[in-house]
């Protein structure tokens, strides 16, 4: 009986409209005529008892309620409203709900504030499923309209494919089978989950297939391959580049959706792209696929104008394996957060990581973090402090930025057809010395630099905030401040040589700049598309087995059928019992019949070519 009380106490402000309408109506009744008093007094008794009878409820709890059939009724339809747990709900727990529910709709929680920016409550390398779809990028920017067009009515006709996060299977693509690529889960340490792509028996001779035809150097080899096997991932990461070499970039980008596609599948069911805690060794060469198929896919992206979807693939990049970052997108994820207009997160990720990662000591950082805060300040939308704080950041750090890396601000300016001032250009800090000065190491950063962010500071107002900033950095180097001297000895010091992921960065990139400050001995040695720069502490689970033929063992006559018809093979199949005088003899005449059949067909394609004929007028007097 108490909980009931309790639970009408509650419930009482609820009703309490009802009761309202309920006297309304009584003294509606009261106006039409006192024909009965006695009788009318009985009826709103027994109309507003409710809301009278609650009243006096909640002034004397310790009263029971009155035994009338209706109001029992009523308590225990009121039984009903009671949370989840089954018990009643008090003033206290429903304040304790309203908290909860305050926290849990808090927007730091949220997946996405509206202006775009990822919340500091989230993981630095958080990823959106919806970010890594280009098409959602294209309707932001051009209307759903115009970049479905007509593939609404085809997709009621499309056959049943898996959904997959990072490409849409086409219905061009030839229908998909298990490849024989799995991942396997390694370990978990401190949170952090290690997988591995694993290659079966059968995808294993498909790759030995795969080596060989890439030494033949004919790419008709790989599509030959390809057409048995088509998903297998590096003929389809080699075939895209030889594509793109051709000029045929939409056929290039489809062989790396492909690839995407192949790899996806053979996800494991715990490996997760969002969660920043799944990593993949590029050492084990079953994993650099992954790599360098999201690699260029997101180049593909960024070419097609689609920098936020190019980001969030970045993103995804560097999650897989931070601390190493074999592919390098340090010196990329800058130029495509600028471009997505993700200023928030380019100096999220500098503050985060700068204790530990030395991110100022990179050209690309150095110079693209106070565009990003100089970006921040010029929006109006913000309050008058951050933008103030934006611009002082901004400043000093610019400043830094040219007294540590003093190379790239002519090149800079020569790519955006700026011509400075006099004074700019005598002064030997920032005249050709520099350049030449530098380490190949540090050239070779810089030049890369320059060449893929120079046109994001071709903007008239990024000019006019760089040159009074120039002109102070000159005045500190005249006044020989302590800073220009400390960034002296650090440029002799470092950048003697760089890793070897920053020149297979290089060549991913094909910035010509970049390129051509490469050292020798890696232009020197052979660079495969499908594994460009293998690491050198590589971890191989299996081993190509040795070729069968032996060449230098032939004889002439067989070196020379060979030339004519390069799968001639004179001694067949070398059996391992080769001191057996029966299987010698057995072999000697399957090699000879190889060469009688060899010979047979060379004489039966040959084909002679008829003189011309003498009482031909247009044929060639000059005949021996």
């Amino acid at each position: 009986i108490p909980a009931e009380e309790s639970e009408d106490e509650l419930l009482a402000g609820e009703e309490r409209p009802d009761t309202r309408l309920s006297e309304a109506d009584t003294a509606g009744g009261n106006q039409e005529g006192n024909k009965d008093r006695s009788k009318e007094g009985a009826v709103t008794e027994e109309t507003d008892g409710d809301g009278h009878r609650e009243g006096q409820e909640a002034e004397q709890p310790d009263r029971t309620p009155a035994s009338s059939n209706k109001p029992r009724k009523k308590k225990k339809k009121r039984k009903t409203k009671k949370n989840a747990a089954g018990e009643t709900v008090e003033d206290n727990d429903l304040e304790d709900i309203d908290s909860l529910l305050e926290r849990v709709e808090d927007p730091g929680l949220a997946p996405q504030s509206q202006g775009g920016i990822i919340a500091d409550s989230r993981p630095l390398l958080y990823v959106e499923h919806r970010n890594l779809n280009p098409e959602n990028e294209l309707k932001r920017y051009f209307g759903a309209r115009a970049v479905l067009g007509d593939q609404r009515p085809r997709q009621r006709q499309r056959q049943y494919v898996r959904s997959m996060w990072l490409t849409a299977p086409k219905n061009t693509w030839p229908r998909y089978s298990k490849t024989g690529i799995t991942m396997q889960l390694l370990d978990t340490r401190r949170g952090v989950q290690h997988f591995t792509f694993e290659h079966h028996r059968e995808y294993q001779q498909v790759q030995f297939k795969f080596l060989d035809a890439v030494e033949s150097m004919d790419p008709n080899n790989i599509v030959l391959l390809l057409q048995m096997n088509p998903y297998h991932v590096d003929s389809l990461l080699q075939l895209s580049d030889v594509c793109r070499m051709q000029e045929d970039q939409e056929m290039a980008r489809d062989l790396i959706e492909r690839a995407l596609y192949s790899l996806e599948c053979a996800f494991h069911p715990v490996f997760s792209l969002t969660s920043g805690a799944c990593r993949l060794d590029y050492r084990r060469p079953e994993n650099r696929a992954f790599f360098l198929a999201l690699f260029k896919h997101l180049m593909f992206l960024e070419k097609r104008g689609c920098p936020r979807t190019a980001l969030e693939f970045c993103k995804l990049i560097l999650s897989l394996d931070p601390e190493n970052d074999p592919l390098c997108v340090l010196l990329l994820i800058d130029f495509l957060s600028l471009r997505a207009r993700e200023y928030t997160f380019l100096t999220r990720l500098f503050q985060e990581w700068e204790s530990h990662r030395n991110l100022s000591q990179l050209p690309n950082f150095a110079f693209s973090v106070p565009l990003a805060y100089f970006f921040l300040s010029q929006q109006e939308e913000r309050p008058e402090l951050e933008r103030s704080q934006a611009r002082e950041r901004a400043a000093r750090l610019i400043q830094l930025a040219l007294i540590m890396f003093p190379s790239v601000l002519m090149p800079l300016l020569d790519h955006c057809s700026v011509q400075p001032d006099a004074r700019v250009t005598s002064h030997p800090f920032f005249g050709l010395n520099a350049q030449i000065s530098q380490s190949p190491a540090l050239n070779q950063l810089t030049s890369l630099y320059v060449g893929r962010t120079h046109a994001l500071w071709k903007d008239p107002a990024v000019m006019a905030w760089l040159e009074p900033h120039v002109h102070e950095v000159l005045r500190m180097v005249e006044a020989g401040d302590a800073l220009v001297q400390e960034a002296e000895h650090k440029r002799k010091i470092r950048y003697q040589s760089a890793p070897r992921n920053i020149y297979r960065h290089i060549i991913l990139s094909e910035m010509k700049e970049a390129t051509a400050a490469l050292p020798l001995e890696v232009t020197s040695q052979p660079v495969m598309g499908f594994d460009p720069l293998p690491p050198l502490d590589s971890i191989v689970s299996y081993t190509r087995p040795e070729r069968t033929s032996r060449p230098s063992n032939e004889s002439t006559l067989s070196l020379f059928f060979r030339s004519l018809l390069p799968n001639f093979n004179l001694q067949g199949d070398i059996r391992h019992d080769g001191d057996d005088e029966a299987g010698a003899a057995q072999d000697l005449n399957q090699g000879v019949n190889r060469l009688m059949a060899a010979m047979r067909d060379m004489l039966a394609n040959i084909q002679f070519q008829e003189p011309p004929r003498e009482d031909n007028p247009e044929g060639d007097g000059d005949w021996d």
